[in-house]
């Protein structure tokens, strides 16, 4: 299934979402460089998220007491951030910046350029602190967006939970145009996780493995539905247009003068 956009009014022009997807492309075509000289699998390793170094880190700095040691933890935890930007395969980057133009275009008008930079970065270093936590020993390293991305799509499915996505169905060579419903997209997020190993760029040992870390990726779902929550006014005040509660609302929700199964376009 491959969403390709939402069923509701054009949103403002989203400069933010244009500028993180252009960013994360240019680094990729920088990692794609880097693997064929040979050097990405380096750059992978130091910038990637590894649970067992961040917690080794940690345990030194406890039992030190060297400020240096937790000056050294900082810098190790913010390497969160670099992570976010790099991805491991084709196919995950492809997935994420197909949902961070559909979804993200919309969480832009609702929370403007400013704070969804802010939920993007905050609910992405939050996921990767949780993904230490969930697997503390894990020493394969963690890259992408996905934690990012999972939060923009919570944050959309609680501001239109009853939107229509206008969605592609491939079908070998065939592609069938369908509307699936926005909470559908809640289920395929967490499909798609399975399928971001294909197109696996040339890293020497595993990265992004299948794991509980790799899968704790989710509850950015939470984390971005909590970050919009406190704008859900704005959302009110978007719906009050006519024509977006139309799209919005399904049939049987809509006034009576607006119900195509009456079979009339009025009601006395």
């Amino acid at each position: 299934m491959i969403p390709i956009r939402d069923r509701l009014p054009p949103p403002r022009t989203p400069f933010l979402v244009y500028g993180l997807i252009g960013f994360n492309v240019a680094l990729f075509l920088w990692e794609i460089q880097l693997e064929f000289a040979g050097k990405l699998s380096e750059v992978i390793l130091n910038w990637g998220i590894i649970p067992a170094q961040v917690t080794q880190i940690f345990s030194d700095a406890v039992s030190s007491g060297n400020p240096a040691a937790w000056f050294f933890l900082v810098m190790s935890i913010g390497g969160i951030f670099p992570a976010l930007f790099l991805h491991s395969s084709y196919t995950q980057i492809l997935g994420n910046l197909i949902y961070l133009w559909v979804f993200g275009r919309r969480v832009e008008s609702v929370l403007g350029w400013g704070n969804l930079l802010g939920l993007y970065l905050g609910s992405g270093f939050l996921v990767g602190i949780l993904q230490i936590l969930a697997e503390p020993n894990l020493t394969t390293p963690l890259v992408g967006s996905n934690g990012a991305i999972a939060a923009i799509l919570g944050a959309y499915l609680l501001c239109f939970p009853k939107a229509k996505i206008e969605t592609i169905l491939p079908l070998i060579i065939v592609f069938i145009p369908i509307e699936l419903p926005a909470l559908f997209f809640l289920f395929w997020w967490f499909v798609q996780q399975a399928f971001y190993g294909v197109g696996e760029l040339n890293i020497e040992g595993a990265v992004n493995a299948f794991s509980i870390a790799y899968l704790i990726q989710g509850t950015g779902l939470i984390l971005g539905a909590l970050g919009v929550y406190w704008k859900k006014g704005r959302v009110l005040q978007l719906t009050q247009n006519a024509s977006l509660q139309k799209l919005i609302l399904p049939n049987r929700d809509r006034p009576l003068s607006e119900r195509s199964d009456l079979g009339h376009k009025s009601v006395d």
